[in-house]
């Protein structure tokens, strides 16, 4: 194969993935208060996991792909964990170690399918501003973040959903959070600067098609686990205008 013909199947295959990501589901999380939240709407299967005690895992792409993934990290923490010890198992050494290397080199190989695959992982820590964020591409290119983060299947919704959070000038409490890590997700969904709806009743719509999903990483638990599903009495004062 030609270096020529080598890249056109990279292009190619990044087009196919691009593609299939565009419809997906945004991600959202942020720090507040009491952690990490992330948050997202799905129709079908769960999409927000725990790795490893302070370190959890959302995504879009195919669901295969999304637990291909998940699995490789949690192995590689666990591995972690008990090779070194648990303090040492971090989300930069999960996502450049272990993930990124992977990807990279499936996805250069011209014989095998990509990934349908765009994930968003994090890392609690005791202060807000220790927070990590990373996002990791189908291509095993990865980007570190603060304070927040955001997933979605076009670039340009990604950007116009962390303008949305940036507004938040200090760390907010897990209630006020919630609400806005939700007006992300629907600037991340739709356009709604073309459709002219207001946010709330794009989330209206939404919420009765899909089901909200949101987990937090607990900063400071006394549970054995830091990692837990919101229930939906932790997010009922956020949702009670739109259900």
């Amino acid at each position: 194969m030609t270096p020529y013909n080598w890249q056109q199947t990279l292009r190619q295959k990044a087009d196919y993935v691009e593609d299939r990501l565009k419809e997906g589901s945004p991600v959202v999380a942020l720090s507040t208060q009491e952690g990490i939240l992330l948050l997202t709407v799905r129709r079908g299967q769960r999409k927000i996991f725990e790795i490893y005690d302070r370190l959890a895992f959302s995504g879009l792409g195919n669901q295969s792909d999304l637990e291909a993934v998940r699995q490789l990290a949690v192995d590689f923490a666990h591995a972690e964990g008990f090779q070194r010890s648990p303090d040492d198992v971090s989300i930069q050494r999960v996502v450049g170690v272990a993930l990124s290397p992977a990807l990279k080199r499936g996805f250069s190989d011209p014989l095998r399918l990509p990934l349908v695959f765009l994930g968003l992982f994090a890392q609690v820590e005791p202060t807000p501003e220790d927070d990590l964020y990373y996002l990791l591409n189908y291509d095993g290119e990865f980007s570190l973040h603060h304070r927040y983060a955001a997933a979605a299947g076009r670039e340009a919704s990604r950007v116009e959903m962390e303008q949305v959070l940036s507004e938040l000038k200090r760390v907010p409490k897990l209630e006020a959070a919630l609400e806005i890590a939700l007006r992300a997700w629907v600037v991340g969904r739709s356009s709604l600067k073309e459709s002219g709806e207001r946010w709330e009743e794009r989330l209206t719509q939404e919420l009765r098609h899909g089901r909200l999903e949101a987990a937090l990483l607990e900063r400071d638990s006394r549970r054995d686990r830091r990692f837990r599903m919101l229930e939906d009495r932790d997010v009922k004062t956020a949702l009670s205008r739109f259900i």
